[in-house]
């Protein structure tokens, strides 16, 4: 299990970006983080992941936890080789690197396993195979989406935190990252989904977090978050009559209709 507890961190020793933030991603489990954008979801990756010192961030207050033991001072290579691996949002691949060089690069903590993870990634997304010898940065948007995955699986990790994977790419690609996180979640690796589309998100995840500046205002199954009312509202653009096939309200409706968010009464 890999947890936060009552979680503040700072940035700059002025900016209090997460604010007694509690969360668990079980192992095995796909868990979904909900949010607008600054609400502290990729503050929480990072603290996650030991990343908060690139970004000038400190853990004030709380404890992040794996297996039950504090790593809330462990570096990022040390967590990764523990098996928390964490996908940037924005894909960050080494654009002048061949692919395959970009995912040697994501073995560098599992180097005894690196033609077993190699295979698994190449047969998660054939494409990149195609791919192996060209340089990244040629490649679409969602190809690049996918090298960023597959580096990060080369580590083989038991969990994966993914910031934003859907980002500026077209339906049907989006709908090839669910399939494929599915199919990640189904091998045994344990997925913490920062997403802004938030209907896929639920409609995979067993288990939902929402944030807001820096705090957890929900937390339910998926489902739960799905159907209910303020989510499908403020966070999927639906208003409470919608059907449940999704059809959205218009600009015209939303813009007059402002039910205020019960857990902000």
């Amino acid at each position: 299990m890999l947890s936060v507890r009552n979680l503040e961190v700072v940035y700059d020793d002025v900016v209090l970006a997460l604010r007694g933030v509690s969360l668990d991603v079980p192992d095995g489990r796909i868990v979904a983080l909900l949010g607008a954008n600054g609400a502290g979801k990729s503050t929480l990756l990072r603290a996650l992941s030991g990343l908060l010192d690139v970004h000038d961030g400190e853990i004030r207050k709380g404890d992040v936890t794996l297996d039950g033991h504090s790593v809330a001072t462990m570096s990022a290579t040390g967590l990764a080789k523990r098996g928390v691996k964490h996908v940037l949002e924005g894909r960050r691949v080494f654009k002048e690197l061949t692919v395959e060089e970009n995912l040697r690069i994501g073995a560098h903590s599992a180097r005894r396993d690196l033609a077993t993870n190699l295979e698994r990634v190449y047969d998660l997304f054939p494409r990149l195979i195609e791919r192996r010898t060209g340089t990244a940065g040629y490649l679409s948007g969602g190809e690049q989406q996918m090298l960023a995955i597959g580096r990060a699986l080369m580590s083989g990790p038991r969990f994966l935190l993914l910031d934003e994977p859907s980002l500026g790419l077209a339906p049907l690609v989006v709908a090839q990252i669910r399939d494929i996180i599915l199919e990640i979640n189904r091998q045994g690796t344990a997925v913490l989904l920062v997403e802004q589309n938030a209907t896929m998100a639920l409609q995979i995840a067993e288990h939902g977090y929402v944030m807001e500046t820096g705090r957890i205002v929900m937390d339910r199954p998926a489902a739960e978050l799905l159907a209910d009312d303020d989510v499908r509202e403020f966070y999927l653009g639906l208003r409470p009559d919608d059907g449940v096939d999704g059809a959205r309200s218009s600009f015209r409706d939303v813009k007059h209709y402002k039910r205020r968010k019960r857990w902000a009464s």
